[in-house]
């Protein structure tokens, strides 16, 4: 039975060519690049390269990207990072619908005596600029919003958010993870203070993340130790990640241009002939072809169970991604899905079915008719 991936949106497979790029700092190029010796400096100077890379993709000079282990780390290093070099600002504004790695942040930093404006999104899951505008005080520490949805797909108006945070000299923080290699990201345009990036969601290795920290901004380091990242995170660096990174940026940055026009064509197609197949299934997030992500599409189903639907999807070898979660035998609709506040009858049954570089528009028909065969064998 062949196999269809559909959550690129959760990780990606290593490109081919990272792999071949990050295949001698396995083995052979194995010396530790805060040595001495002119191996450790071939190594470091892998590094530079990979940082000028990642600077080169988003429009940023090479001393204003530090690597870490991931999107996630990235997050909390940019909240509590400003937050301990500015502790007489104690508010914070995000929205409803960040991911995790931003949300627990923030909930540790209520503990810590943070007041945290969470702001409302419309049924699309956007925010309200004017909100936005009429909550930064003299108070505010940041605003930190996602940039491209994980969950419904939903790209906000990151323009406009930066020009409100300008003219209220307020720092803005963007969780790019899932917009980087979809959307053209350029800093020298989009200004704005930090922003957090994770390789394994364009092709790199997993385990390995980037912060962007603009020129001329405090931070405190997040990990203490020795001079790495010019001081600012302890830690010998994860020299092969750190390498593929780079690679995967530059591949991702050169070809976003086909990438779109590749997805766009699997997803329009794909969300025609899934309205054929369920007219009832309501489509989470903005419109196609508006401010939404190329590759992603977010359903929910009514009269059946998310995480049944999964299962027999599963079993028909169709993987994708459920946005409730079932726990004490009661079906819980994760916190994206209740802050755009679908029909009721809606919310147990949230598919994310997310596309890739090997996605292929002659599969649609196939995955459509498993989606088919999944839902009726629940229904029946």
């Amino acid at each position: 039975m062949k196999e269809f991936y559909l959550d690129y949106a959760a990780t990606t497979p290593l490109d081919d060519e990272v792999r071949q790029f990050i295949e001698p700092y396995l083995c052979k190029n194995f010396h530790n690049p805060s040595s001495m010796h002119i191996h450790a400096i071939e190594n470091r100077k892998a590094i530079n390269q990979a940082r000028k890379k990642i600077a080169d993709a988003i429009g940023a000079e090479p001393e204003e990207i530090f690597f870490t282990s991931g999107g996630t780390e990235s997050t909390n290093w940019a909240i509590k990072g400003y937050a301990d070099k500015h502790p007489e600002l104690k508010e914070i504004i995000t929205s409803k619908v960040e991911h995790k790695a931003t949300l627990n942040t923030l909930h540790y930093m209520e503990k810590k005596g943070y007041k945290v404006h969470y702001l409302d999104v419309d049924a699309f899951g956007l925010i309200d600029l004017k909100k936005l505008d009429q909550t930064i005080n003299d108070r505010t520490l940041m605003v930190s919003i996602i940039y491209a949805n994980n969950e419904i797909g939903t790209i906000q108006d990151v323009k406009s958010i930066s020009k409100i945070c300008r003219r209220h000299q307020t720092k803005l923080h963007l969780d790019a993870v899932q917009a980087f290699g979809q959307q053209f990201i350029d800093l020298q345009d989009l200004d704005i203070d930090f922003m957090s990036l994770s390789s394994h969601k364009f092709y790199g290795p997993k385990g390995v993340g980037a912060l962007y920290v603009k020129k001329g901004l405090e931070i405190e380091p997040l990990i203490h130790g020795g001079s790495h990242e010019d001081f600012h995170r302890a830690g010998t660096e994860n020299l092969y990640g750190i390498v593929g990174m780079g690679e995967a940026a530059k591949i991702a940055a050169n070809h976003i241009e086909s990438s779109r026009e590749h997805y766009q064509k699997i997803q329009i197609d794909f969300h025609q002939k899934m309205k054929k197949a369920f007219p009832d299934i309501k489509l989470n997030g903005t419109p196609c072809g508006s401010n939404r992500s190329f590759n992603h599409l977010s359903y929910a189903f009514k009269d059946v169970l998310g995480y049944q639907l999964h299962f027999q999807l599963n079993k028909l070898g169709v993987y994708v991604s459920t946005g409730s979660a079932c726990a004490s035998n009661v079906i819980k609709p994760s916190h994206v899905i209740e802050a755009i506040g679908i029909e009721e009858a809606y919310q147990p049954c949230v598919i994310r079915v997310t596309f890739g570089k090997y996605s292929k528009l002659e599969d649609n028909d196939e995955i459509i008719e498993r989606f088919k065969k999944a839902y009726h064998e629940l229904k029946d």
